[in-house]
């Protein structure tokens, strides 16, 4: 986990970061430390429940490092960023990211695309981009950790949920815990 966050230490986290190169970076070093990752957050992998675990103190720039447990088959609702900039990279297991836009005008949502990160694979977001997405772990029966990096901090951000099929997308708003503090 040293090694991710010296990763991101050496960013410069201005407006827009370049973080096609980060997720390069980070990926390479979870594929090559792969062993070592799944060794030490070992105690994270046997939780039963979603879990945001913040990895080290916040950094200089304002931004944010934290590790995610995904539970067996967990999904998030749809949900936005807060227009934060973010990354999440896949460190153990299998996640499923579906991408949605929502109309300014009438608040609808259409799923725009999907995509499946597997350890070392990675999907990110720009400031002031919605960055609405809904994530789900794949497996069944294994929880799946991954690596997220934010332009600040994500404590606020809205869901959306909708009653019944072809009513109106509600924004429900949402406070994010940290279940506690990982060494970094």
């Amino acid at each position: 986990m040293k090694a991710l966050r010296e990763i991101v230490l050496a960013h410069d986290f201005d407006e827009h970061p370049d973080l096609a190169t980060l997720a390069r970076e980070l990926g390479a070093i979870a594929h090559r430390d792969r062993g070592r990752l799944a060794t030490e957050l070992e105690p994270l992998r046997r939780t039963n429940r979603f879990e945001r675990w913040q990895l080290g103190p916040r950094l200089a720039s304002g931004a944010s490092l934290l590790v995610m447990a995904w539970p067996a088959n967990h999904a998030t609702p749809i949900h936005d960023h807060a227009g934060l900039w973010g990354l999440e990279l896949a460190l153990l297991g299998a996640l499923e990211v579906e991408s949605w836009a929502r109309d300014p005008h009438t608040g609808s949502l259409r799923q725009l695309g999907r995509d499946w990160l597997g350890p070392g694979d990675a999907t990110w977001f720009d400031t002031g981009d919605p960055g609405l997405h809904r994530c789900r772990n794949l497996s069944r029966q294994e929880t799946a950790l991954t690596l997220h990096v934010y332009g600040g901090d994500l404590s606020e951000y809205f869901a959306y949920e909708q009653e019944a099929q072809g009513e109106r997308w509600q924004m429900l708003p949402q406070r994010a815990a940290i279940a506690g503090r990982l060494p970094g």
